[in-house]
């Protein structure tokens, strides 16, 4: 499984930044126009992915060889001071991730309006001048006599 398909633990935080499922996300930073902090964040994640199952794996081997019914003849101090460092290693490299990440997000710009909601155009207001106002037409038994009145 590749670590595209693989879950992380951060894997809401760029469903939220992006708009997108993380799949999806992966198929858009392939596609021309991809954004440069699309293609950065899914490199990060995909790093990350490999840290945090490095950091399960060391934690799950250190339980196994601790755990109850172990025959305690059969710890190391050597393999447990080895997985130490592993996991001090794992880690690190995990929060190095995190960090990168989590900044680059958080300096991104705000994301765009999401399809389906309304978006507001600004637009010019057009003014036009009305053509004059022709006369009114004479009424019946209405004289053109400003008094209304013929002599």
């Amino acid at each position: 499984m590749t670590v595209t398909k693989r879950p992380s633990s951060q894997d809401a935080l760029l469903e939220e930044a992006f708009g997108a499922p993380v799949h999806q996300l992966y198929v858009a930073a392939t596609m021309p126009g991809a954004s440069a902090a699309l293609r950065r964040a899914l490199e990060l994640r995909s790093f990350l992915v490999l840290a945090e199952e490095q950091v399960v794996l060391v934690r799950d081997r250190v339980h196994q060889a601790t755990g109850p019914g172990r025959d305690l003849g059969e710890l190391s101090a050597d393999a447990l001071r080895s997985d130490a460092q592993w996991m001090d290693a794992a880690l690190s490299a995990r929060d190095g991730y995190l960090t990168a990440l989590t900044g680059l997000i958080r300096s991104m710009p705000p994301p765009a309006p999401a399809a389906g909601r309304p978006v507001e155009f600004t637009q010019a207001r057009i003014t036009t001048t009305l053509p004059p106002v022709a006369p009114a037409p004479i009424r019946a038994g209405a004289t053109g006599h400003p008094a209304g009145k013929v002599r």
